[in-house]
């Protein structure tokens, strides 16, 4: 009540918060008749979803408690990730009070730790759903793999920076795990609290598990690098497949190299891949592996950027009748000497090739016969040599070649392979130009779509295998959604 004065008292409704309501909800009219749930739970119900039912053991006249729909399961997952939701805690939350999560699951607050589970125990029929749901988009005209563009993109990893370690440290932790789950098992049979001490047990085997992962991806790493690198190797202790990777941005996190090959006509994505590489060099095959696996057939036309662009590519494509485009290398083939010259004068642009004898001849006049070939990124390598005795008795052998003792001087010429040429005069034209343009507008769109709109900046899940699923389950939410946003009709 309130009263100003002498006047009399306003008299209004008070709020009462402290009061149980029980309130009639018609389910049916939580969400309107065109909202994205209802589409989403139509499209994946059209779906053979038999894959994902097929652990359940409970069934119609035996025993056991009931088991969660995997329908309900995936529409929940597919459409927290549109919603840029991928905690399992968050959704269970949103599963009490928001009418799309209340609509899908029918009233039903599901567990976290069930849909956390769902999430990565259903792997191969994830996939297989993911496939499905491309087919029938070809079926509708949706993709057509005439151009497909591909690109990648770094994700990043659930680790830190700190959790990278040397081996010293990663075997001085691994020794201090053993003893704690030793340490475990000598107490089982201490009257305590068998659910803490199941789950402290079950935590420090998990931790000993991740450091014996580490110490054994480490070795990988380290495989790679040499001399005082290799030293210095580091691997993480708590994500031992991700990888150190340069973002955009300039900055250096934990992360992994997300590959996504996007089907020109709808912008839809045909083709997932995780990858441990920062640099996309020796991602261009698996990526075209997985779009035939996924589609049937391989694309006509491939779209790249230059981080793609190898010799040993370009043949792999051409080979495989499947038309490469991609902007022009800078590092062209050229004539280069396999000696160190201490003069321009003797350096292997100053030796004359003869096309008639297939010989070189060097600046003092000497002849360098044609020795071997080799085939190699996308070029064919001649080496040319001249006789030991020639170059032993020349005066200028301590300027041209002077390391040489048991053999003459040699020059390799460059040829690009048939394929190579090829590629360099399509890329020529102002039309395969055109083409190259339209690469960002339809292979970063999918990217910026799963990092903005879905938050996808971080993976929740660790290991390579894992981070494939989540990639997955946000991949097949894109596809979704397009589709849904492509085949709705516009409400006048």
């Amino acid at each position: 009540m309130h009263s100003t004065g002498e006047a009399a008292e306003w008299r209004v409704k008070p709020v009462n918060r402290q009061q149980l309501v029980m309130k009639a909800v018609d389910v049916e009219e939580l969400v309107g008749p065109e909202h994205p749930a209802r589409s989403l739970w139509e499209l994946v119900g059209r779906q053979d979803l038999s894959r994902f039912y097929e652990p359940i053991r409970a069934v119609e006249g035996g025993v056991g408690r009931s088991a969660w729909d995997p329908h309900m399961l995936i529409c929940l997952w597919v459409y927290a990730y549109s919603e840029g939701v991928s905690s399992a805690r968050e959704i269970a939350r949103l599963c009490q009070y928001k009418p799309a999560y209340q609509w899908l699951s029918g009233l039903q607050v599901v567990n976290y730790h069930t849909l956390s589970d769902f999430r990565v125990s259903h792997g191969e029929a994830l996939r297989e759903l993911f496939i499905q749901v491309l087919g029938v988009l070809t079926k509708e005209g949706l993709i057509t793999l005439e151009r497909v563009m591909h690109d990648g993109t770094k994700i990043k990893a659930n680790a830190s920076r700190s959790s990278f370690r040397r081996q010293d440290r990663l075997q001085a932790h691994l020794e201090q795990a053993r003893e704690q789950v030793k340490h475990l098992e000598a107490t089982s049979e201490q009257p305590v609290n068998r659910r803490v001490q199941e789950a402290q047990k079950r935590a420090a085997e998990d931790r000993q598990h991740r450091l014996e992962q580490a110490i054994e991806e480490l070795e990988k790493v380290r495989e790679k690098k040499s001399g005082k690198e290799k030293e210095q190797a580091r691997a993480s202790s708590s994500d031992p497949e991700a990888r150190i990777m340069r973002h955009a941005d300039g900055g250096f996190s934990p992360s992994y190299n997300l590959q996504l090959s996007t089907d020109a006509v709808s912008k839809m994505i045909v083709g997932v891949g995780i990858s441990q590489n920062s640099s996309d060099f020796e991602e261009l095959k698996p990526a075209m592996e997985e779009v035939k696996s996924n589609t049937g057939q391989a694309p006509q036309q491939l779209v790249v950027d230059g981080g793609y662009v190898s010799g040993d590519n370009i043949v792999l494509l051409s080979r495989q009748e499947i038309e490469m485009i991609a902007p022009l290398p800078d590092n062209e083939a050229r004539t280069a000497g396999l000696s160190k010259c201490q003069e321009a004068k003797y350096t292997a642009e100053q030796f004359t090739y003869q096309p008639a004898s297939n010989t070189y001849r060097c600046p003092e006049g000497e002849t360098l016969v044609y020795i071997s070939q080799a085939s190699s990124h996308g070029q064919t390598q001649f080496l040319y040599r001249a006789p030991v005795q020639s170059c032993q008795g020349c005066a200028a052998k301590a300027k041209c070649c002077a390391a040489n003792q048991a053999t003459g001087r040699s020059i390799t010429r460059t040829e690009p392979l048939p394929e190579v040429s090829q590629f360099y005069q399509r890329m020529a034209s102002p039309e395969m130009q055109d083409v190259y343009k339209q690469r960002s507008e339809v292979a970063e769109f999918p990217n910026l779509w799963l990092k903005e709109k879905f938050q996808m900046r971080r993976f929740r899940l660790r290991g390579a295998a894992k981070v494939k699923i989540e990639a997955l389950w946000g991949c097949l939410a894109y596809n979704l959604c397009q589709w849904a946003r492509l085949t709705t009709p516009a409400v006048a």
